[in-house]
């Protein structure tokens, strides 16, 4: 490892485990004390996926303390970061985004489990799956802006990356460094 690199070792903030709301709030607590230091954010994670809105949140938190605190943010990614991981992970400028040597990284589209019952009038069902048809249309587009930050100054276009996510794409930390979306392996 390169000896600038070892503060990375020494993590801030951490997740190991699903991205949910008691994630959300783990987070906001552990920045609060990154704010309260003069210290940057070096952001560690470990995730097999959970709750895209929750993972969102987290990003925001990232972003702010980045553009608002102006505090250097850097993610470590370690084993396992996947699904609601790498939008946390997309949070990063790329240039900020290391990932130990055995990390796997899972994209794959936005997944949704929801119910709609139909049931009455024609008129009063229409509005309904409208209303249904409108909601998954507004996920595919914050799915798309996830997808463009991540690819963000790699070899990887978006829309490639949205196609292959299609599929559950895998990537290895070398894959992940020969495609340019981080800046090394540590």
């Amino acid at each position: 490892m390169d000896p600038d690199h070892r503060f990375l070792l020494k993590p801030n903030v951490r997740i190991y485990g699903p991205i949910d709301d008691k994630a959300v709030w783990d987070v906001l607590d552990q920045i609060q004390k990154v704010l309260a230091s003069d210290e940057r954010l070096v952001f560690e994670l470990s995730t097999s996926g959970g709750d895209a809105d929750a993972a969102r949140r987290i990003g925001l938190e990232i972003r702010l303390l980045r553009e608002w605190h102006e505090r250097e943010t850097l993610f470590v990614g370690k084993t396992f970061v996947m699904s609601a991981g790498i939008t946390i992970m997309a949070a990063f400028p790329r240039n900020c985004r290391f990932l130990t040597s055995d990390t796997q990284l899972l994209i794959h589209e936005r997944r949704i489990d929801r119910s709609v019952d139909v049931d009455g009038p024609m008129r009063a069902n229409i509005q309904i799956l409208s209303e249904q048809l409108e909601s998954v249309k507004a996920a595919e587009r914050v799915e798309k802006d996830g997808f463009a930050e991540f690819a963000a100054h790699s070899s990887i276009s978006c829309d490639e990356l949205y196609e292959r996510a299609k599929s559950n794409f895998y990537l290895t930390a070398q894959e992940a460094l020969e495609m340019r979306l981080i800046e090394a392996i540590i």
